[in-house]
């Protein structure tokens, strides 16, 4: 039974503790053989032994006649066990009652204790999880592509506006959504606050563009320099990249250089993509105008040898 270990033994204290110490040691002990999380073949006996200590230790008269006479100091009158009058329920045989307790079990379970198994009596405040709030977050395509933070100014509950600081991770993309633990609309009752969901909307750049984890940025040439190629210094998303492009390139045709994208949390990383596009010139001297000219007769034809070319027309 539980009455015939020493109750000190019980808790995991010397005969000196201080009134602390045994309230330490029950509510651990409390929490881990309480039935409703402890499934184990003698938890209730565990249980109701660890809470049968507690009532004598930390009843100051209770452990001093303990600590003088043993058992038979705190047995008189006593039922089954050692447990006192007013005990009531019965788990596997072991009867106890943890209504004596309900402050310590709203510490360690966060609710009220009215009944045998720590469930919620008739009128106590039962803990409510706060909801969580959804906001939608726009941020730079800088922020996205390197990762940063952002200033989130949220209205939740009549308290005064929050302001939070959110981590933005690398290579984020619009339409994810960023989980921010406990930011959420507050609960009830002890239940714990909401979370903040936000979804991320990632704005436009003046010449990067991204598809995924690559980046792509357009690079204007003009005829002649497509005609004999040229090197050129691309900006990437940090640094810059020194690109031959080669003679004879065609507008639209993408050069691409390795593992310069974007990179995530995951440790993915995207290529960088230049766009090579063919500018025609709009605005020529009449030596310029006169030299295309003479230019053009003597280059083929390139639709000549195109899909659509030949007499077999659909």
């Amino acid at each position: 039974m539980a009455g015939e270990r020493d109750h000190y033994d019980v808790l995991g204290v010397d005969r000196g503790a201080s009134a602390e110490a045994i309230r330490k040691a029950y509510r651990g002990l409390a929490r881990q053989y309480h039935p409703d999380v402890n499934k184990s073949a003698d938890a209730a006996t565990r249980f109701a032994e660890v809470q049968e200590a507690y009532d004598v230790l930390s009843d100051a008269e209770k452990r001093k006649a303990y600590d003088r006479f043993g058992h038979a100091g705190v047995g008189v009158g006593q039922g089954p066990g050692g447990f006192g009058a007013g005990w009531s329920g019965d788990v596997s045989g072991v009867p106890f009652d943890v209504s004596g307790f309900s402050g310590v079990f709203e510490e360690i379970f966060g609710r009220r204790a009215g009944g045998p198994f720590g469930s919620a009596s008739p009128g106590a405040t039962v803990p409510r999880a706060g909801t969580d709030v959804h906001h939608r977050l726009s941020v730079s395509f800088m922020t996205a592509a390197l990762g940063g933070s952002e200033t989130v100014r949220l209205n939740v509950g009549p308290e005064t506006p929050q302001t939070i600081s959110v981590k933005i991770p690398p290579g984020i993309d619009s339409g994810a959504q960023l989980r921010v633990k406990g930011k959420g609309s507050p609960g009830s009752g002890g239940g714990p606050d909401g979370d903040l969901m936000l979804t991320i909307e990632v704005g436009q750049h003046p010449w990067f563009r991204r598809e995924g984890l690559d980046v792509y940025i357009n690079v204007p040439v003009t005829i002649a320099e497509a005609t004999f190629g040229l090197t050129v210094t691309l900006p990437l998303l940090a640094g810059t990249v020194e690109l031959k492009i080669p003679p004879g390139a065609s507008s639209g045709q993408k050069l691409r250089v390795k593992a310069k994208g974007l990179s995530n949390s995951k440790g993915s990383n995207g290529d960088f993509y230049a766009v090579v596009q063919i500018v025609a010139p709009k605005d020529l001297s009449e030596r310029a105008r006169q030299l295309v000219s003479d230019l053009e007769s003597e280059l083929k034809n390139p639709r000549d040898s195109g899909p659509w070319a030949g007499d077999d027309q659909p």
